[in-house]
């Protein structure tokens, strides 16, 4: 087991890797193509919409045709998007090139939670996916190291061939040793229905929807972190840019040491149990979040408490929202996991968006978001997901 999923905490990281070990770069290659901020960021949106995108059609495809033949596909597409990359001429090249490697990424992250769903039951799925978020909890901390020591021995462009060369080792592995694991059972539903049917059959299915608004409500709180702490920490309260990194890189790290608890509590307690627990002590420092920043005590200690609390709970939360979400129907593991990332990547994107447009230079429009989102997570758990339709083992 231990070799299956170390594939599929790399074929998870193609996402974080492509994000943190590029943002070191993102002033180098301002300077190179003698361009705007805003202009060469662009790149970092379409590389997200892309894994946005491409999660809703390679999760059904998955169920259709076998989870091998588009894993396949996408790492390709993303090594040779990788590689162009690296010579790209123009940030507008690049910019369109980005999306391309998000449309390959993005297969990894949604294929492996299928696979995850197809060889392992509801317990073990999410034990396995707490093992998974090692990777995705050091991938914010390692890649924009290694991402700057490449800055520092070459140039930017050593950041894609870093990345190509990573899409081909991931590649030999999925072709030599990785093997197929869709069922018939999954076979025959998904012939048997148009993929876009199946996505719309799901999103009416009162748990699944459940399990996806608590995973996407509570991730959304990451979101809000990664695009709004910057301007709070480094710029109201003057912290440099390496102290951020310390912040940053321990906030990461509690949720490592989160999901590591999470998976030797799932050796005693019910997935669901931990995850209800998990959602109100969220909802809970989302509170007391709220609270410290509108009667602004505390200053930046408290606030980095408030910020490790929430970000922890991602540990608890995660992967017990898609052990339950893919465990509600497990013939359309693909598909279930294609609206698992789409509705975390749209809920994200919502409160980044909101956050940046209340921004005042305070904590509280920060707070004010994630304890909405929070307390929408344990609404969503402790209202749609009890009662019929229990997930299957």
């Amino acid at each position: 087991m231990t070799g299956l999923v170390v594939l599929l905490g790399g074929l998870t990281a193609f996402g974080a890797l492509s994000i943190d070990m590029y943002l070191p770069a993102l002033p180098a290659i301002t300077a190179d193509f003698g361009a705007s901020h805003g202009v060469v960021e662009r790149s970092l949106a379409t590389f997200l919409a892309g894994l946005a995108i491409g999660q809703l059609v390679y999760g059904p495809l998955s169920d259709r045709i076998g989870r091998r033949p588009p894993l396949i596909a996408g790492v390709a597409i993303y090594v040779v998007a990788s590689l162009l990359c690296a010579f790209a001429a123009s940030p507008n090249i690049l910019a369109a090139l980005r999306f391309g490697q998000g449309l390959g990424a993005c297969a990894g992250m949604v294929i492996s939670r299928a696979i995850v769903r197809d060889v392992f039951d509801h317990q073990e799925s999410a034990r396995v996916f707490s093992m998974i978020m090692l990777v995705f909890g050091l991938a914010p901390v390692l890649a924009p190291l290694l991402g700057s020591y490449l800055m520092v021995v070459t140039n930017w462009r050593a950041i894609f061939v870093f990345m190509t060369l990573f899409g081909l080792v991931m590649l030999y592995v999925i072709l030599f040793r990785l093997r197929e694991t869709r069922s018939d059972a999954t076979e025959a539903t998904a012939r048997g229905e148009h993929p876009i049917a199946a996505l719309a059959l799901l999103a009416t299915n009162r748990k699944l929807l459940g399990y996806l608004l608590a995973s996407a409500c509570n991730s959304a709180c990451l979101f809000t972190y990664i695009s709004a702490s910057p301007a709070l920490i480094m710029g109201t309260y003057g912290i440099s840019p390496t102290g951020y990194g310390w912040l940053f890189g321990l906030n990461a790290l509690g949720l490592v040491i989160a999901s590591q608890l999470n998976r030797v509590a799932l050796s005693r307690f019910r997935a669901d149990s931990i995850l209800a627990v998990a959602s109100i002590v969220a909802a809970l420092f989302g509170l007391a979040f709220l609270a410290i920043a509108i009667l602004d005590i505390g200053g930046l200690p408290a606030i980095t408490v408030m910020f490790f609390g929430i970000l922890s709970s991602f540990g608890f939360m995660m992967g017990n929202a898609s052990a339950g979400a893919l465990s509600v129907d497990p013939s359309r593991s693909g598909s279930v996991s294609a609206l698992l990332g789409a509705t975390g990547f749209t809920v994200g994107a919502l409160t980044m968006t909101i956050a940046s447009l209340l921004a005042d230079g305070t904590a509280v429009p920060m707070a004010a978001v994630m304890f909405v989102s929070l307390v929408i997570a344990a609404m969503a758990f402790f209202g749609l997901t009890r009662g019929d339709g229990a997930a299957r083992g």
